[in-house]
Formats: structure tokens, sequence, C-alpha cells
């Protein structure tokens, strides 16, 4: 079984620019979902969405093209794949002549749902939409919409996952509201270097405290774990301790090496998030 540290995380790594969807590298996400209490039938949906701003290859005469490519990875995959080695699969591109900008977007869903999946029976392949040059001019940026806690001014002194800091009102009417922040930081877990991100939180149930949410998002800061599993960690904190009826966690994080990860979970089937970026992205 792959594991995080054998990957090229941290690693000098030779930049192959040949297409070489070997390159892709699979971690399971069973094992980290094992430890926050998550079992063979998650209580979330969702996916993680994927902006790569350098894709190129070769037009069949030899001519580089460009493009940026969206994916979005359902969560119920076995797998999610390994950033680098997706940065490092994308760069093999780079001197492989494509026929046109449809066989590179089938080239990319099949290899990234096959990896996703290994073999395994495929729920949902992985999405992949290709943003060319013309259309870079209409991409958006836009906050997270929602109120924001760090309007709040409190004291702040864990950085390490603190969930006894979130406190509901049990005994108050429920509320459905959304609540942002842009104080989202963790570590990679490899590597230790920083992801700063941007968090959306909705929700229907208790009114969750304000103050202790807003500590809680910031007791990430030094803590060491993939973007995925910050999202589902955050989730399945709220879920237990604040008992939600509807929940929806979604964060969006600066991209490193030309990608950026934005992991989606909900308690209910809806609609993926519109990937725009934020400022920071």
């Amino acid at each position: 079984m792959n594991i995080p540290e054998h990957s090229q995380l941290g690693k000098a790594s030779t930049y192959v620019d040949q297409y070489s969807p070997d390159l892709l590298y699979p971690l399971s996400r069973s094992t980290q979902r094992q430890s926050i209490g998550v079992g063979d039938k998650p209580v979330f949906v969702g996916a993680d969405l994927w902006t790569a701003y350098e894709l190129s290859w070769l037009n069949l005469r030899g001519k580089p093209q460009i493009a940026m490519a969206r994916m979005v990875v359902p969560c119920e995959s076995t797998h999610l794949v390994e950033s680098k080695s997706l940065k490092l699969y994308l760069n093999s591109f780079n001197n492989t002549r494509f026929a046109d900008a449809q066989a590179v977007q089938a080239c990319l869903q099949r290899d990234l749902s096959q990896a996703v999946w290994q073999n395994g029976p495929m729920l949902s392949g992985v999405g992949v939409t290709l943003v060319l040059p013309e259309q870079f001019d209409r991409e958006p940026i836009h906050e997270l919409d929602g109120l924001s806690l760090d309007r709040l001014d409190i004291d702040c002194d864990r950085y390490q996952p603190a969930p006894d800091l979130l406190q509901c009102a049990d005994h108050e009417n429920p509320v459905t509201e959304t609540l942002t922040s842009n104080l989202l930081k963790s570590n990679c877990l490899v590597t230790g270097q920083p992801d700063w991100g941007s968090v959306r939180i909705s929700y229907s149930g208790p009114q969750i405290e304000q103050g202790g949410l807003l500590q809680y998002l910031v007791s990430f800061r030094n803590h060491n774990e993939f973007h995925e599993h910050c999202v589902e960690r955050i989730f399945m904190d709220l879920w237990t301790h604040c008992k939600p009826t509807r929940l929806s966690v979604y964060a969006r994080y600066t991209r490193r090496g030309g990608v950026d990860i934005n992991p989606w979970r909900t308690s209910h089937p809806g609609v993926v998030p519109a990937s725009v970026r934020t400022a920071r992205q």
C-alpha cells in the first residue's frame, strides 16, 4: 500500500516531459478516515475540487498549447492522488503531442479516474474541464460568502486541533447560517510546509458559539495533515460535538506548484460549489 512518506513529497525529483501516467501516486482514504471515526459508510458526501494552472502540451505540429484544468474528484473514491505526483504527471504532458484539447481532457479523465479507484468498482469518474486561453478573461475572483468569524477579537493559544473548543446552544431554537474564515492554516503531512486556506461552514441546528469555532479553526495552525483530511476532520468534529441536522464544510487553499486543492464535504447531496478562486489563490 502506498504511504505518504514514500511519495515524491520533499524529495528531489526528475521532471519527465513525456506522457507518463505511472507518475500518479494514489493514497488510500481509509487510513486517515479511521483515525477520525469515519467508517465504511461516511456520513458525508462531496468532492475534492482541484485547479491546475500550469498545463501545457504540444499540438500535432509541435506548437505548445496551454490551458487550466479543473478536476472534480468524488470523495467516495477509495483513493486520493498525492499532490506532487499530480504536478509531475501534468508536467509529463509538456513535450507530448495531442490531436486537440479534447484528447488532453479525455486522457486526464481516464488516468485520474483509474488512479482514484485503483481498479475497483468505479461509482463516478473524475470530472475534468479545460479552461482555454480565450476563456481566461472570464475567470472570476470572489471571496467565500457568509458571515466572517475573523471580525471577532478573541484570544488564541492552542495550535493543534482542539474540538473541545466547540460549543453550541443546545436549549435554544435551531438556526441556519453560513460562517467563514480566512485564518485556516495547516502544514503538509510530510514536508511541514504551510498550507493556507479559507473555509466556509454552512449548517442548520443548534447555534454554534462563534468565538469557540474561530479558536477551533485557528487550532489547526501547527497541525500536519493533507487538505482533504483537515476538511474531513473539521466536518466530523462539528458533526459529533455540535450535532447539526445539516452541515457543509468547504475550504479553498492557496495554490502550490501551480495546483490548488479545495475539498468540500456535506451531509446532504447538493450542487458542487462553483470553482471560483479567492483573491489569495
